[in-house]
């Protein structure tokens, strides 16, 4: 079992945005520690912006993109440039998403034609940020991945739909509404597609209560997951 112990975002040295802290062995290494009672202790952060060269076709990618935005427009729409762990993420602000992701599709030296998804991360800690909607992009004339990212406050979750730039967003967008309570403005049908029409909540949230009903299995008895014994 692990937990996050939220709180306002500070920045590390390295210039990482740091979100919380983790206590507990899961997805802690390195420490020998392997009690599980929540000796262990870790930051959880988010990568900072990547220093020039960043290397392979990513630097192609940035500065084709700058040069069909216009400089100035590219410093608006984009937070950060970030490369961890091999891939490329472009923090796009909200209001600027439809018209990046257009740019990215229609300019003949980038055309990412497929957008892969959306995915919703919820991070309680990340203050006026706490929601973030995810999109893998894929070229297939170039053969190249990047993705875009876009961060909004859970007071204010409205994003702009892709809908009009890649269809294929129809679901994932629906998916995203449904489990983090992103709204995605000039969608179509913005309705529920897994839970139920009047199901109150958003279940992949962070603080989205466990619940659940004792299920008996081959004899045994177990528990909901909000009874279940923890660790910390």
């Amino acid at each position: 079992m692990t937990n996050v112990e939220n709180g306002s975002a500070t920045g590390a040295e390295d210039g990482r945005e740091v979100i919380g802290a983790r206590r507990g062995m899961f997805g802690v290494h390195g420490s020998g520690d392997t009690s599980g009672y929540g000796g262990l202790i870790r930051e959880v952060a988010l990568p900072a912006s990547s220093p020039r060269p960043y290397g392979g076709y990513f630097d192609e990618v940035v500065d084709t993109l700058a040069a069909s935005l216009g400089d100035d427009a590219f410093a608006t729409a984009i937070e950060r440039v970030v490369v961890f762990r091999d891939e490329l993420t472009l923090d796009v602000r909200r209001e600027h998403l439809v018209a990046v992701a257009r740019t990215l599709l229609d300019e003949p030296g980038l055309r990412f034609e497929l957008c892969l998804g959306v995915s919703g991360v919820h991070y309680p800690g990340d203050v006026g940020r706490e929601l973030h909607a995810v999109y893998p992009l894929m070229s297939i004339t170039h053969n190249r991945r990047i993705r875009l990212e876009v961060a909004v406050p859970d007071a204010d979750p409205h994003v702009p739909s892709l809908y009009s730039v890649y269809p294929t967003t129809d679901w994932h967008e629906r998916e995203t509404y449904d489990f983090f309570g992103l709204v995605f403005d000039g969608h179509p049908a913005l309705t529920r597609i897994e839970m139920p029409d009047d199901w109150v909540g958003h279940p992949q949230r962070k603080d989205y209560p466990l619940g659940g009903i004792p299920v008996e299995y081959h004899g045994a008895k177990i528990p909901p997951p909000d009874q279940r014994r923890a660790y910390n």
